[in-house]
């Protein structure tokens, strides 16, 4: 059937995620469960931009979809007519004939710099060699602060690297170079790329792994994950997502949405307003196109209006003609 050998296209030649490709095969499945059409040749007859429309309509009104999910949608469509018609079985892409919904453009949430201070400030003695001196063995006391410890590693990473949830999640031990001072991610696509590590967060990460050690009694491989749950099983993404809630949420400043996400954005609306280069923050976020990382610069609206007023003669001279 066509639309399993797409979801094998983009699983093992495109490389998509397991998660991406179950949101594919989801979408897809929806939409030829609206048309009814369950064969190749009516699945084919279904990719009409009438019945797109339709179905388009249908996802606004019937299911009261918000626009950008709505967008979503129409993108995987067109995804699989493009590889549809680079098989000749489509001629060309009704998907692309279909006008898409407008949405809003939303900006990156991130925490401010003063936020993130406070809570390091506040977990500082979790992460400490006299907090390690604590962990004596898997007793309740140790999972405690082992728990504790764990919970402050998972902002760390995220914070100063800017890596994404499932990068986080896919790293092990041999990962961490702490003589080069790296961090080598796999990334969307197993696309590899190397992160500079600052001093601090690389002796966190030691005493963090001579923690697990002495929980687990015994001495770990390179190719073991790097954070694990008290149980010693890899990390997964609601765990991931929980600990950020409740580790952030300590934080009486930040009042917003408490995510993964929003730490990588943080870490790139910081480094652009130090003076980053665009090129030099995509290749640390790991984007495909610069395009991806230039919504960063709406962030830096507000010092781009400080700098105005501080530095411009006519802004100074409250945009009067003359001194």
């Amino acid at each position: 059937m066509i639309l399993n050998e797409y979801i094998d296209y983009i699983s093992k030649v495109r490389r998509y995620s397991r998660r991406t490709c179950d949101l594919y095969t989801e979408i897809l499945g929806r939409f030829f469960s609206f048309t009814e059409a369950s064969g190749d040749r009516e699945m084919l007859e279904a990719l009409t931009p009438s019945v797109i429309r339709s179905y388009e309509v249908h996802l606004m009104d019937a299911c009261g979809m918000d626009p950008r999910t709505v967008n979503l949608h129409l993108s995987v469509l067109s995804g699989f007519c493009r590889y549809l018609m680079k098989d000749g079985r489509l001629g060309s892409n009704p998907a692309r004939m279909v006008s898409r919904p407008k949405t809003e453009k939303r900006l990156p949430v991130f925490y401010r710099e003063d936020s993130m201070k406070d809570y390091f400030d506040s977990t500082d003695c979790y992460a400490s060699e006299e907090n390690l001196e604590l962990i004596s063995g898997n007793d309740k006391v140790s999972k405690d602060m082992y728990s504790r410890r764990l919970g402050r590693m998972i902002v760390s990473i995220l914070y100063s690297t800017g890596i994404r949830r499932s990068e986080l999640i896919g790293l092990n031990v041999g990962s961490v170079d702490f003589s080069r001072r790296t961090m080598k991610v796999i990334g969307k696509g197993d696309k590899a790329r190397e992160i500079p590590l600052v001093p601090s967060l690389c002796k966190e990460i030691s005493l963090y792994l001579q923690t697990v050690e002495t929980m687990e009694g015994r001495r770990r491989t390179a190719s073991e994950p790097l954070l694990v749950t008290v149980k010693g099983s890899r990390l997964y993404p609601v765990f991931i997502d929980r600990t950020i809630k409740s580790e952030l949420g300590q934080v009486g400043s930040i009042t917003g949405r408490k995510s993964p996400h929003v730490l990588r954005h943080s870490l790139a609306t910081e480094l652009l307003n130090e003076g980053s280069d665009l090129n030099s923050i995509k290749e640390l976020l790991g984007h495909s196109s610069l395009a991806a990382t230039q919504v960063y610069t709406h962030n830096s609206i507000e010092k781009l209006k400080k700098v105005y007023v501080n530095a411009h003669p006519r802004a100074k001279s409250g945009g009067k003609n003359g001194d």
